[in-house]
Order: structure tokens, then C-alpha cells, then sequence
């Protein structure tokens, strides 16, 4: 396969996403700007599978893709090659065909990534038959052409509004009082129970038009769209890095414990809130260190502003020592900020009450590129668009100091400052 690049005049990835040919309708956005923005299209090469191992043959797929790269010309960090990841929750849908599969992997066709006032634009395809080295470099230099001339602006959302949501709240009260009675028996330590809320909307939207307010409301996160075929979109606003690694050194963040902003003091001396949170960064401490790394913390959490909500966090780091970075994240994911503990149960038990299969909602998505750098966030304040329906998710964590209806205004939080925050108004009068 042959992977050639150009330098562009800063463009903005996401405005020319659409622009970029969506071979078999795949589609990426990862937009951490003011860092990495990247835009990517169509497929070179793919994964998708699922089941225990996962994380380990993803990681192969990755490695094995980008060696076989014949990528001759130097380039910045941005412009390296990259695998895009998006894993589900669990390892397995419940059904055969029902759900994401655990892990998809792609190399793909186009790449168009910014930094700064960098930008470069990348295409890489399998040399054969019509494909040779002279037609790639032309076809990447009339691509390029294209791009300059347009330099689009975002789209526009329009005057889309919700029609209708779908209630939650009755079936949320019903499994967090019985998941309350597992963590008061100590049968669990922590649950984060998740709800799912439908919104009909008036007219379809284009998922980068939802995405674009989120630079404003969300610009400490990471946007994301992740979009397997044309229909249907992942996409979010993370603001929880579960795994990154550059030049060799990790980190990860504990996230847990939330409060609207002007809170944050009440949020730090919350006792129940200081307990999840602890539980987080013991737990990711101790996976770490079972894979026999060395982290470090700082000796208190702090307070992080993701748009109208306020989060207790602690970064964790540590040395890479040529571990493989998927096979620490294997080790991490979940975390109790998003699933409980002990994991295993807390596993068993979100499949038991929560009455939809979570798909990609709190997994990891991110890339991988060709000098071994990974980034890896957490699919939270996300939702799923599929034609006039965008389904958003949103959880809470239960533990033994929890009030159920205090947990229930903290998902209808999340889910309000999402949709509000995504720019989506309701007509009059709809609850």
C-alpha cells in the first residue's frame, strides 16, 4: 500500500469532511482543537470483530497495517498515518448482528489533518491494476486543488427542532433502587447505571452540524464522529481521556463526581462524590500497576470545566517501557467512572438492568499512528443519529452514600446541557 501526503494552507477538517470522497460511507472526525484536528474518509484496510480479544488483535491489525505503509516522503507528527478505533462497551453485542461489534479498525482511504497553522492532506491506497504511483499522486494533488479552492465554512444546523422525547425517568427509578440495594448489601461497590432518551426531530441534520456549537460549549473536550455507513452517527463531546501516549509516556484521567458550574466548591467537599471519585483513580492505579508500570498521581483532584458542568479530576502518567498501548487500555477499560466495581459483577449487572445495549456509549474511540502515539477517549456526552432520530445516553454512579433522585437529576443534567448545548430547541410546551 502507498501513503503519500501534501502540505495544505490552513483548512479546517471538519468544514471539508463532506468534501473528502466517503468510499463505502465511512466517515471520522477528531477535532481537539486547539490540538490534533482530523478529518478522515473512505477504507484502505478494516477490522471488525468481536469477542475477549479484542484489544490484542486490534492492536495487530494496527501494527500490521501501518508497517506495510510505503510512505516515502518525511512529514510533522499530524500528517503521520493513523488506524481510527471505535470499540463497543462490551466485548460482544447480546445478539449476533444486534449492536456494534466489539472493536472496528480502519486505515483510511483520505486523511486530513490540522495542528496549529499545519494542515496536510493524505491519501493512501493498495498499488494494482488502474492504481499506480502516478495516478495516487495526481489524484492527491486534484483533491488538494479542490480543497483550497473551497475552504467551506460549517454547515449550518438550520431550524431543526425535537418533536418528541422519550421518557426514562420511571424505568431509570426502578433499576437504580435495585442497584442501590446490591451496593447497601456490599454485594457491589459502584454501579453507573445508564439511560437512553430517543429525540424525534423535525427534519434530518447533517451530525457535523450538531458537532460545530460543541467548539464553543465543549472546547476543553474532544468532538468525535465516528459514521461506519451512511444513516447512522456516532458522535460526542468527550472530556475523558482514557489512554494516550506520546514519545513513550502515558496518561490517563479519573473523571467521576459532577456538579453544574458555580458548584465546584460544594463538589469538592462532597463526601460522596470524593468516594467515586477515589474509587476511580485507585482502580486505574491498580491496572496500571498490574501491568507493570509505574503511575503517578498528584496527591489531590482538581477541578475540570467541560461547558456548564464541573468534573473532580486527576491525571494519571506513567512511563510507556514498550508495553503495547492497547493492551493497557484493554486493562483499564472500563473504568468505574463509567461501569462499577467489582468490574466484573458490575459488568453482569448493567446487562441485566439497564434495558438497551449500550454499543459504543463510555467505550474507548480514538487512533493509533505510525510512531506508536495513541489516543483513546471515552464515547460519553455522545448520542446516536440515525435520520430524525438522534439518541442520546447518559449515566450516574451509585454508591453507598447515593440518594437515587439526586442520581436522576444528575443524568437529566447531562442529558439537558447536551441537547442544549448541541443547539436542538423544543417547540412549546413539550416536557
Amino acid at each position: 500500500m502507498l501513503s503519500l501526503a501534501l502540505p495544505l494552507a490552513s483548512l479546517d477538517p471538519m468544514a471539508l469532511l463532506s468534501q473528502l470522497p466517503a468510499v463505502e460511507g465511512f466517515r471520522f472526525l477528531w477535532d481537539s482543537a486547539p490540538g490534533l484536528c482530523l478529518a478522515a474518509s473512505g477504507r484502505t484496510n478494516s477490522l471488525e470483530l468481536s469477542g475477549p480479544r479484542r484489544f490484542e488483535l486490534a492492536q495487530r491489525f494496527s501494527a500490521v497495517s501501518l508497517s506495510r505503509l510505503a510512505a516515502p516522503q518525511a512529514c510533522p507528527p499530524l500528517a503521520r498515518p493513523r488506524v481510527l478505533l471505535a470499540f463497543s462497551f462490551f466485548d460482544s453485542p447480546l445478539q449476533e448482528g444486534d449492536g456494534a461489534p466489539g472493536v472496528q479498525a480502519v486505515l483510511p482511504r483520505w486523511q486530513l489533518s490540522r495542528q496549529g497553522r499545519q494542515c496536510w492532506l493524505r491519501l493512501q491506497r493498495s498499488l494494482g491494476g488502474d492504481v499506480t504511483a502516478r495516478s495516487l499522486a495526481e489524484e492527491l494533488w486534484e483533491q488538494a486543488r479542490q480543497l483550497q479552492a473551497l475552504n467551506a465554512p460549517l454547515p449550518p444546523l438550520g431550524p431543526v427542532q425535537v418533536l418528541c422525547r422519550s421518557a426514562w425517568q420511571e424505568p431509570y427509578r426502578q433499576a437504580a433502587h435495585q442497584a442501590l440495594a446490591l451496593v447497601e448489601e456490599g454485594r457491589l461497590d459502584k454501579l453507573v447505571l445508564a439511560v437512553r432518551q430517543q429525540l424525534d426531530l423535525s427534519d434530518a441534520v447533517d451530525p457535523l452540524a450538531l458537532l460545530a456549537p460543541l467548539r464553543q460549549s465543549q472546547a476543553g473536550s474532544c468532538r468525535f464522529l465516528w459514521q461506519r455507513h451512511r444513516g447512522s452517527a456516532l458522535l460526542g463531546a468527550s472530556p475523558e481521556r482514557l489512554l494516550s501516549v506520546r514519545q513513550g509516556q502515558l496518561r490517563s484521567d479519573a473523571l467521576a463526581g459532577t456538579a453544574p458550574c458555580g458548584e465546584g466548591l460544594a463538589l469538592m467537599a462532597s463526601t460522596k462524590d470524593r468516594l467515586e471519585h477515589e474509587l476511580v483513580v485507585d482502580t486505574i492505579l491498580a491496572g496500571l500497576g498490574g501491568a507493570g508500570l509505574m503511575p503517578r498521581r498528584p496527591r489531590h483532584p482538581r477541578l475540570a470545566r467541560h461547558g456548564q458542568l464541573v468534573h473532580l479530576h486527576t491525571p494519571i502518567t506513567a512511563a510507556l517501557q514498550g508495553h503495547d498501548p492497547l493492551a493497557i487500555a484493554a486493562a483499564l477499560h472500563p473504568t468505574p467512572a463509567v461501569a462499577g466495581l467489582p468490574r466484573r459483577e458490575a459488568m453482569g449487572w448493567l446487562r441485566s438492568l439497564e434495558p438497551f445495549e449500550r454499543g459504543h456509549y463510555a467505550a474507548p474511540i480514538g487512533w493509533v499512528d505510525a510512531a506508536g502515539d495513541l489516543e483513546l477517549r471515552v464515547a460519553i456526552r455522545s448520542g446516536t443519529l440515525q435520520h430524525r432520530q438522534l439518541i442520546l445516553t447518559a449515566g450516574a454512579g451509585l454508591v453507598r452514600t447515593s440518594e437515587v433522585e439526586r442520581e436522576l437529576a444528575e443524568v437529566q443534567l447531562k442529558l439537558g446541557v447536551l441537547q442544549q448545548q448541541l443547539q436542538l430547541p423544543a417547540p412549546a410546551g413539550l416536557r
